[in-house]
């Protein structure tokens, strides 16, 4: 929730936009920028930080 308040995104745009690469690193570029919530979210996911951030650049090349 903290994404979207502070992106101004809604879940209608972000699932309208799973086709387009940057909105798909969007909240993996907010996750990378912001460490307690990289690590928050690598744990619920069962993965890594440094897998998020390297999801992240994938998207970005």
């Amino acid at each position: 929730m903290r994404f979207l308040a502070l992106t101004g995104l809604d879940p209608a745009r972000l699932r309208a936009g799973l086709a387009d690469r940057a909105v798909l690193a969007a909240p993996l570029t907010f996750l990378a920028d912001h460490e307690p919530d990289l690590l928050r979210a690598a744990e619920a996911l069962a993965v890594s930080p440094e897998e998020l951030v390297a999801a992240r650049n994938a998207l970005d090349t």
